[in-house]
């Protein structure tokens, strides 16, 4: 069976990856210029590619809390390989873990084609949003934070968008939900860093389904440290939880 790809081409001493050989990218194209590269099929501009290493940078790590950083450091402790280790943090980044970004965007993508073609205003939309999410019981993904009220990577990004002059429809659309949700809950929902990441790769063009992808791509770095650090500063097997737990399970009882 013969295979069709446009990402790489492999020939003996000759690698070519988007039209690019890998030795004149080497050195010379910052990784994440490779990375919206591979993600969009050209290089990006200057203010694409500063966005993109802003973008990554801010994934990186959020300490020990997460699910994949537990997962990674639970199984390090095991004594498995690193990559072992990390790959257990990475099987754990899901819709509730990370996937917020792609559900997101998605979202925006999805409401400012609608919002367009119901010709509202973007004010207009995000009260339409709220409405319907508050009706249907559900939640609207990118806002609110377990840990901050105002998450400071969210501040630096929007700020990183309006001076690379990235900033269009689908953060102001962000930003008028928030508003709206504030007006609507009595809540403050500050958006949050997976928010904002989706408003502005929406906002840079790219398709929502490459979400988990910006995510997955920062947070391996911080996965590979959470790992590092355990296997060489901890014991295996340390206890690394307290649990309470109780049986509730069938009587204790003898074999007929």
């Amino acid at each position: 069976m013969k295979w069709t790809t446009k990402i790489t081409k492999v020939e003996p001493n000759h690698l070519v990856t988007k039209g690019y050989r890998q030795e004149d990218l080497i050195g010379n194209i910052p990784f994440p210029h490779v990375v919206y590269l591979l993600f969009k099929g050209e290089l990006p501009s200057k203010e694409h590619g500063a966005m993109m290493d802003a973008i990554l940078t801010a994934c990186i790590d959020h300490g020990v809390t997460p699910p994949s950083a537990m997962a990674s450091r639970v199984v390090a402790s095991g004594e498995v390989p690193l990559p072992t280790a990390v790959a257990a943090g990475i099987l754990s980044i899901g819709d509730a873990h990370g996937g917020a970004i792609e559900k997101g965007a998605k979202f925006l993508q999805e409401d400012l084609s609608r919002m367009k073609d119901e010709e509202k205003t973007i004010d207009e939309m995000a009260k339409i949003l709220v409405k319907e999410a508050k009706e249907q019981h559900r939640r609207i993904l990118g806002f609110g934070h377990r840990v901050h009220t105002s998450d400071p990577r969210t501040k630096r990004l929007f700020l990183l968008a309006e001076e690379l002059k990235i900033s269009g429809d689908n953060i102001n659309l962000s930003k008028a939900i928030e508003v709206e949700l504030e007006n609507s809950t009595g809540k403050k929902l500050p958006i949050n860093v997976d928010g904002a990441i989706a408003a502005i790769i929406s906002d840079m063009g790219f398709d929502w389904r490459l979400g988990k992808g910006f995510f997955l791509l920062g947070r391996v770095a911080g996965l590979t440290a959470q790992v590092y650090e355990e296997q060489t500063e901890q014991k295996p097997m340390r206890k690394m939880f307290s649990v309470e737990c109780e049986y509730d399970g069938p009587e204790e009882k003898d074999i007929p």
